[in-house]
C-alpha cells in the first residue's frame, strides 16, 4: 500500500515548519520534529522542551528512522506524480515545450514564440517561471502556515485543557469528600455523645425510681404485717381482745410520712432535643471556619502554590507545570493570583497574613486591569513589601512608608458605594493608608508573593450565630 494512502500528509509533516519531515529526531515524550526545526527552537526557547506538548525532554533526540523512511516514501512517490507527463510536447511543430507565455498562461516551444500569435509577449523559460512562482505561492502560503499554527496551538491548549479539567474535577471530588468525611466524623461523634448523655440520664433516673421503689416496697411490706397483725387482733376471743386492746392500738400508730412523687424524675427532652441542630452547628464552627476570600486557582501563575483550602499562596518555581492549560485567565507575566469573587456594591473587610519577611503585595484590582503585558501594576491598589514598604495606586506611583516593628498581618477594608479602600495593621491598630477612587465596576482580592519559606495567607473570620430578638406570629 502506498505510503500516502497509509497516512496522511499532515501525519508526516513538521508540527514546527509544516513541511515534510527532515532527518526527524524522536524527543522523550514521543513527539517527532525535524532536527533544524528542533535546534533552533531550542535555541530560541533556552530550554530543551517539546515545541508540542511543552514538557521537557530527558534524553538526546535520537533519529526516527521509522518516519524518516515513511517521509523518503512519500516524497519519492509524490515526485513520481507530479512529474510523470510533464515533458509534453508542441502539437504544432512537434518539439517539446521550453517556454511559458505568461500573457496566454500556457506553455510554448521556442518556434511558437517568434510567431505572430506570441509576438510582444512575455515568455521565460519553464524552469525560471516555475521558480517564480513556487516563491510568490510560498509567500502566499506563509500567512496561511502562520494561521495553521495558531490553530493547533489553540487546539493544543484545548486538549490540555480537557486533561486538565478531568484532573481539577478528580481532585476536587475528592476535597469534597475529605470535607464531607470530616463533618461526618464530626456528626457521628456528636450524635454518640448525645446518645451517651441520654442514655446516662435513663440510667441515673432508672436507677432512682429503683431506689424509690425498693424503698416504698419495704414499707408496704411492713404495714401489710401490722395490718394483718391488727386484723387477726380483731377476731379473737373478747376476753383475749380486751386484754391486748392496748398493744394492738399502739401497733395500730404509724408514724411514715404519705409518700410524694419525686421532682425531676422524668428524662429532660427539652435539653437533648431543643436547638439540637443549631446547638450543633454552634460546636461545627471549629471545624467549618468561613474565609471571607477564597483563591481562584484558575488564575494563578503557574510559580504559585495554592493550599488545598484555597486561603493561602506559596511561591515554588521547581514545580513542573507545563500540564496547565494557557487559560486567559491565568497571570503569566505577574506571579499574582486573584480572589475568585469580584465585588460590585457593599462593604467588605479581610485580614492577609504576611508574617515577617519582605517580596509580598496584597490590594485590590478592578477586573478588567489586563492580568498580562507588564501594566499590571498600574491598576491595583495594594501594599507591597519588597526591600522596604509601599502603598500604590493607579492615581499615584509607589510610595514608601515606614512600619515600625514590621507588619505581620494587613487589614483590607474595601466600602465600594463609597469609593473607598483603606489598609490598616490591626496588631497595632494603625492606619497605613486610605485610598479614595469612585469604582464603576467589579475589583477582585489580588495577591503578588515570591515568598518559598511561608505562605501568604488569608485569615479566617469567627462565625457568629444570629440571635433571634423577635418572633412574629
Amino acid at each position: 500500500m502506498a505510503a500516502e494512502e497509509m497516512y496522511s500528509e499532515e501525519d508526516l509533516s513538521c508540527p514546527v515548519c509544516y513541511d515534510i519531515f527532515k532527518d526527524p529526531v524522536l524527543l522523550s515524550c514521543e513527539h517527532s520534529v525535524c532536527k533544524e526545526c528542533l535546534e533552533v527552537f531550542w535555541r530560541k526557547k533556552e530550554r530543551q522542551e517539546c515545541p508540542v506538548c511543552k514538557q521537557l525532554n530527558l534524553h538526546d533526540p535520537v533519529c526516527n528512522y521509522a518516519l524518516k523512511s515513511l517521509c523518503e516514501a512519500h516524497l519519492e512517490e509524490y515526485s513520481q506524480r507530479y512529474s510523470g507527463g510533464s515533458e509534453q510536447q508542441c502539437s504544432i511543430h512537434n518539439v517539446q515545450f521550453k517556454l511559458f507565455c505568461l500573457e496566454d498562461k500556457q506553455p510554448i516551444c521556442q518556434i511558437c514564440q517568434t510567431s505572430q500569435e506570441h509576438e510582444d509577449h512575455e515568455c521565460y523559460p519553464i524552469d525560471e517561471t516555475a521558480e517564480h512562482l513556487r516563491k510568490a505561492l510560498k509567500t502566499a502560503l506563509k500567512p496561511l502556515q502562520e494561521k495553521l499554527n495558531r490553530f493547533s496551538q489553540v487546539k493544543l491548549s484545548y486538549d490540555k485543557t480537557k486533561t486538565h479539567v478531568k484532573r481539577q474535577a478528580q481532585q476536587t471530588e475528592q476535597q469534597i469528600r475529605n470535607e464531607f468525611k470530616k463533618l461526618y466524623q464530626f456528626l457521628r461523634l456528636e450524635e454518640a455523645n448525645r446518645l451517651l448523655a441520654l442514655r446516662q440520664e435513663e440510667e441515673q433516673k432508672i436507677r432512682m425510681m429503683e431506689e424509690k421503689i425498693e424503698q416504698i416496697s419495704n414499707e408496704i411490706s411492713s404495714l401489710l404485717k401490722k395490718t394483718r397483725a391488727i386484723e387477726e387482733d380483731i377476731w379473737t376471743e373478747d376476753l383475749l381482745f380486751i386484754q391486748n386492746f392496748e398493744s394492738s392500738m399502739a401497733r395500730a400508730q404509724c408514724s411514715l410520712q404519705d409518700p410524694q412523687m419525686v421532682s425531676g424524675a422524668l428524662i429532660d427532652e427539652a435539653k437533648h432535643l431543643g436547638n439540637l441542630a443549631f446547638r450543633v452547628w454552634m460546636k461545627m464552627k471549629d471545624i467549618a471556619q468561613y474565609s471571607p476570600v477564597i483563591l481562584d486557582p484558575n488564575t494563578a501563575h503557574t510559580y504559585l502554590m495554592l493550599s488545598d483550602d484555597l486561603t493561602s499562596v506559596t511561591f515554588d518555581d521547581t514545580q513542573d507545570m507545563t500540564h496547565l492549560p494557557d487559560n486567559p485567565e491565568r497571570f503569566k507575566t505577574s506571579v499574582c493570583v486573584l480572589g475568585s469573587e469580584g465585588f460590585d456594591s457593599g462593604s467588605h473587610c479581610w485580614d492577609v497574613e504576611v508574617g515577617d519577611r519582605s517580596l509580598w503585595e496584597v490590594g485590590i484590582t478592578t477586573g478588567s486591569n489586563p492580568k498580562n503585558g507588564g501594566l499590571f501594576y498600574d491598576g491595583v491598589w495594594s501594599v507591597e513589601n519588597n526591600s522596604g514598604f509601599y502603598t500604590r495606586s493607579p492615581a499615584r506611583p509607589k510610595s514608601p512608608f515606614s512600619a515600625e516593628g514590621g507588619l505581620q498581618r494587613i487589614r483590607i477594608q474595601l466600602d465600594w458605594d463609597r469609593g473607598q479602600v483603606s489598609f490598616s495593621d490591626p496588631f497595632n491598630d494603625t492606619d497605613i493608608k486610605i485610598f479614595h477612587h469612585t469604582f464603576t465596576e467589579k475589583v477582585y482580592p489580588f495577591f503578588w508573593s515570591l515568598r518559598k519559606s511561608s505562605p501568604v495567607k488569608i485569615i479566617p473570620m469567627t462565625i457568629l450565630p444570629t440571635t433571634v430578638l423577635e418572633t412574629e406570629c
